[in-house]
């Protein structure tokens, strides 16, 4: 029988077990439980907006969005979200999935992070959007269900997540800081490494070798 939390189904697939066991064992907990609860809450907000969607993408969207923080997947240095993508890319065309669904997991993944663009995409993209920034910064928590809430939150609590969220961030980007230039994550690493000098978007224009 499919798993139900909170009147929510997780699609019982062998991607999707085998994408909870890949991200249970090659991620922290705090990560794990944060992606479960992407999922949910991405699928609330679905609901809520009355998006039609594949829930298995939504899904392995969410259990792969992070894991690039952790576990380099690629051979070259490149944003935490674009190694994620790749990875789960691969996972889903050497498993069969269409072209089509393996792009869209991987724009899902590759975009999270990126404010203003994932919502006027695919669905399967802006939940996977809406759900990470519910869990990480709050937003639009007042428009989804209070019950469904907790008993999500029971399943997969929050502990110190916000604490353990930001220290899993910094230990996954402080070896690669010049690839959070232009992205949200530039923030963290520069609130947590003292002297860190980013090169800022002003920097590289004046410094740039035309002359005018």
């Amino acid at each position: 029988m499919p798993e139900v939390i909170a009147g929510l189904e997780i699609p019982e697939t062998a991607a999707v077990a085998e994408a909870t066991r890949i991200a249970r064992e090659t991620t922290r907990p705090v990560i794990y439980h944060h992606s479960r609860r992407v999922f949910f809450f991405g699928l609330m907000h679905a609901h809520r907006l009355g998006a039609e969607l594949d829930p298995e993408l939504l899904y392995l969207a969410a259990m792969f969005h992070d894991v690039g923080l952790l576990t380099p997947f690629s051979d070259v240095v490149q944003r935490f979200e674009v190694d994620g993508a790749d990875h789960a890319r691969k996972f889903l065309l050497d498993r069969g999935f269409s072209t089509a669904a393996a792009e869209t997991v991987w724009m899902a993944i590759a975009l999270h992070t990126t404010p203003g663009i994932p919502e006027r995409m695919a669905p399967e993209i802006a939940t996977t959007h809406l759900g990470a920034l519910t869990d990480v910064i709050g937003l639009g928590l007042e428009g989804l269900d209070r019950d469904q809430l907790d008993e999500i939150l029971a399943v997969h609590p929050r502990g110190d997540f916000k604490n353990e969220f930001l220290r899993a961030c910094v230990d996954g980007l402080k070896d690669r800081p010049e690839t959070t230039n232009g992205t949200v994550s530039s923030d963290v690493l520069e609130h947590f490494i003292p002297g860190l000098q980013r090169s800022t978007t002003v920097e590289r224009i004046v410094g740039s070798p035309w002359p005018s």
